[in-house]
């Protein structure tokens, strides 16, 4: 008879146990849909918040409909295997500094001042190094903290905002 209480119990707290856990997945589901994770990527002289592209609609979508972009801040485009990747400037209408980085964060191609496409076709500006990440900044920010192949960045402090 004690045996079975005890068995009770202890069915009785895997369950609540369990509840807790279910709960929780739910309450983080729900938050990360109303917060957007903020990270910055930082080079030797200078760090950039940016939003990150990582899936193909997002790499698709990138910068483009808008009409700026805050002085401090960028887009990463996230890829999933190193590769020569092309990025074009279609519907985008700021002009940009397009770095591309490779697996280990490092700086193997940069096309400086890639202006708005105004009629089709529009190019595509391309890697010659494989590389798994694309930078987006305001135009003129590179040569502005001299950025140059080789150097190499760092994401961090990544945070949850509303």
């Amino acid at each position: 008879m004690k045996n079975k209480k005890i068995l009770t119990i202890a069915l009785f707290c895997f369950l609540i146990f369990i509840f807790f856990l279910i709960a929780l997945y739910h309450i983080e589901t729900i938050l990360s849909l109303s917060q957007k994770r903020v990270e910055k990527i930082c080079f030797e002289k200078k760090c950039f918040k940016i939003e990150t592209a990582e899936d193909e609609e997002e790499r698709k979508t990138g910068l483009m409909f808008r009409d700026n972009l805050e002085k401090d801040k960028g887009m990463l485009f996230i890829f999933e295997n190193e590769g020569i990747h092309g990025i074009w400037m279609k519907n985008t209408l700021i002009p940009l500094d397009i770095i591309w980085l490779d697996k280990n964060m490092e700086v193997v191609y940069i096309k400086e001042n890639a202006l708005p496409c105004e009629k089709d076709p529009c190019p595509s500006y391309k890697n010659n190094i494989p590389a798994k990440y694309v930078l987006e900044i305001n135009a003129g920010k590179a040569e502005k903290i001299k950025l140059k192949i080789g150097d190499r960045a760092k994401i961090t402090n990544s945070l949850f905002v509303n």
